[in-house]
């Protein structure tokens, strides 16, 4: 009888092992009530994880960075919680960030994100988890104008980073014909962003050529025959409403430009045009990682970006329950969309935004 008991307990726990952890991460106080940690001070180079990174591009990259704290104490992490830290700068920063370093100097706020477990339930705690880290991040893109007045600027997030920076489009962005102008197109990666937000009509409009500027690139990904990553995408994706706050998108689809072919397009994009992902997890700041070509396909199947399996074993995730509910600890698309990245920047130096911006830099320096 107590083998079976024993049994039945090993059982049990192999089945709810998920339910128990993430319960793990709740931090039982309702949002309402809970007291979150300081405000950054952005005017503090304490507050940046990289601020106007040394690059040779001629643009100003703002990323905003994906959740690396998995909660418990907190609904949103201080901004100087040594595990999410050392996850930011191990995992996120090279193998996510450092793909912009080429076209460009990086600045990385570090704000407080809504922890992971805010990702894993649809809770209303949750929702005002994730908008409250919004009013970090808008604070630190005003700081960061205002150190970059003028020029090309490029807009990234990865996962939470790149839902944030989606309402940072719509509320800072869009409504300002000068930053417009500037916008060299902005990288939501593997984010859920509705696509009918970025129609053709769109101040913002989706991405639909390699020499576009002043567009919105964004993808979810799932790796192809992951059914049940699929069923939890759908359940849990939310985008923002007019209001601020987050809902559930039913069966909007979400915006998919396959990071492979630099396009919305439904185009099957086989293994041989991949120019190559990287797992840059450990790496300096400035090391460019070796990459790995020819590794996967990539297709936008109902708005979701379905690769193949890849062939090496550097794509695997790996680390803790927790870790692997993060964004990945590698890129598969690195080499695509550091090329798509300078063929951008190129395109929008020779548009007639790029030629007036410099003759109003030429301008003010006379």
């Amino acid at each position: 009888m107590l083998i079976g008991l024993v049994a039945l307990i090993v059982v049990a726990i192999l089945v709810w092992r998920g339910d128990i952890l993430r319960s793990g991460l709740d931090p039982e106080v309702p949002f309402q009530t809970y007291d979150p940690p300081p405000a950054p001070d952005y005017a503090e180079r304490s507050a940046w994880a990289l601020l106007e990174e040394t690059a040779t591009g001629e643009a100003a990259v703002f990323f905003v960075h994906s959740t690396t704290y998995d909660g418990g104490d907190h609904w949103n992490a201080p901004i100087d919680e040594p595990g999410a830290e050392g996850w930011l700068r191990r995992s996120v920063l090279p193998n996510h960030a450092a793909l912009f370093a080429r076209s460009g100097a990086v600045s990385v706020p570090l704000y407080r994100q809504a922890s992971l477990y805010t990702r894993l339930t649809i809770r209303e705690d949750a929702r005002e988890a994730r908008a409250f880290a919004y009013q970090d991040v808008l604070a630190a893109f005003d700081a960061w104008l205002t150190r970059n007045p003028d020029g090309p600027i490029i807009i990234a997030g990865v996962e939470q980073g790149g839902e944030l920076a989606a309402r940072l489009l719509r509320e800072r962005v869009a409504p300002h014909a000068g930053l417009r102008a500037r916008l060299v197109a902005a990288y939501l990666m593997d984010a859920v962003v509705p696509a009918d937000e970025y129609g053709p009509d769109a101040v913002l409009p989706a991405c639909r050529d390699r020499a576009e500027t002043g567009c919105v690139f964004a993808w979810v990904q799932v790796r192809e025959m992951d059914e049940e990553a699929l069923r939890r995408l759908d359940r849990r994706a939310m985008g923002w409403t007019e209001q601020g706050t987050l809902e559930l998108l039913g069966h909007r689809p979400y915006l998919c430009v396959n990071p492979v072919l630099g396009a919305p397009t439904e185009r099957h994009a086989e293994q041989r045009e991949h120019l190559g992902g990287a797992n840059a997890t450990d790496l300096e700041w400035g090391v460019r990682p070796a990459f790995l070509n020819r590794q996967v396909s990539a297709q936008c199947q109902g708005g979701v970006l379905r690769y193949s399996r890849p062939d090496s074993d550097a794509f695997r995730q790996t680390g803790s329950w927790a870790d692997r509910r993060k964004a990945a600890s590698y890129n598969l698309f690195y080499a695509d969309l550091e090329a798509d990245v300078e063929r951008r920047l190129r395109a929008w130096d020779q548009s007639a935004a790029g030629r007036s911006a410099r003759q109003s830099n030429s301008d003010s320096s006379t």
